[in-house]
C-alpha cells in the first residue's frame, strides 16, 4: 500500500533548529528522522511513499532523491503555502492511490502493518485510525472509541475520550471529496468529525507507544529508542 508524508509544517515547538532545516530533517541519532521513518517503511514492505511537502521541502528532495538509494521509491507533491493536513492531501489529489496509509512526519510508530492494513481493508470504512490505548501515558487522549468505531475526536475537551491519536491513518482517496480544493483544511478539525458523524471511522486499537519528535522533549525520548 502507498505510504503519504505529511512532512510540510514549519515546525515551530523546534524552533530555532527548524530556522533552516525543515522538521523530518532534524538529526536524530546522526541522520535526519525522516529516514528512520523510512527505514521501518521498507522493513514493513511500504516501499511506494509519497512526501507531501512544502515550507523547505526541497531540503527533503535534495537529500532522498527517488529513494533508489534507500531502496523504496519517493515522489514529491509540494505546497506553494501551507494548506494544512488536509489541503496538503488535497493538493495531492492526482498522486494518491485509491487506498494509502498517512503518516505524521514526525512521529515514529513501530506496529505490525501488515495487520492494520488488512483490518482497515475488511472494515470497509472510509479510514481508520490507529489509536493508542497503552498504560504508558504520552499526551491527553483525543478518541472516544466504542465497539472498534471512533465516535469522538477532541484535542480540548478530553472528558470521556479513551485514546490517543497515534499519528497513522489508512484512508480511502474518496475522503478528498470531504476537502475543499485549494483551501486551507485541517483533517483532525474539518474531516474527521465528518466521518465520526458518518459512521466511516473505526479505530485499529494499540498499546505500542509511538514517539513524537515535534517537541525538544519528543527529540529527546527518541533520540534514546532510535540509537
Amino acid at each position: 500500500m502507498q505510504a503519504v508524508i505529511l512532512a510540510g509544517g514549519k515546525g515551530t515547538r523546534l524552533e530555532p533548529l527548524t530556522y533552516t532545516v525543515p522538521k523530518p530533517m532534524v538529526s536524530v541519532c546522526g541522520k535526519p528522522f525522516l529516514q528512520h521513518l523510512l527505514e521501518l517503511l521498507r522493513s514493513c514492505g511500504l516501499t511506494d511513499v509519497l512526501v507531501l511537502a512544502c515550507y523547505l521541502g526541497e531540503q527533503i528532495e535534495d537529500y532522498f532523491g527517488s529513494g533508489s538509494s534507500f531502496g523504496i521509491s519517493i515522489r514529491y507533491s509540494y505546497e506553494k503555502t501551507l494548506l494544512g493536513t488536509g489541503g496538503a492531501l488535497k493538493n495531492a489529489k492526482d498522486m494518491l492511490d485509491e487506498t494509502f496509509l498517512l503518516f505524521n512526519g514526525d512521529t515514529f510508530l513501530p506496529i505490525n502493518y501488515d495487520l492494520l492494513i488488512t483490518r482497515f481493508e475488511q472494515s470497509g470504512r472510509t479510514a481508520m485510525v490507529v489509536a493508542y490505548g497503552g498504560p504508558e501515558p504520552i499526551a491527553r487522549n483525543n478518541l472516544k472509541i466504542q465497539n472498534g468505531s471512533v465516535v469522538a475526536y477532541n484535542q480540548d475537551d478530553v472528558d470521556g475520550m479513551t485514546h490517543l491519536d497515534a499519528g497513522v491513518i489508512a484512508m480511502k482517496r474518496e475522503v478528498l471529496k470531504l476537502i475543499a480544493p485549494e483551501y486551507v483544511c485541517s483533517l483532525e478539525e474539518q474531516v474527521l468529525p465528518r466521518l465520526i458523524e458518518a459512521g466511516e471511522l473505526v479505530a485499529f486499537e494499540t498499546q505500542q507507544r509511538f514517539y513524537d519528535m515535534g517537541s525538544f522533549e519528543g527529540l529527546s525520548t527518541i533520540q534514546k529508542v532510535l540509537i
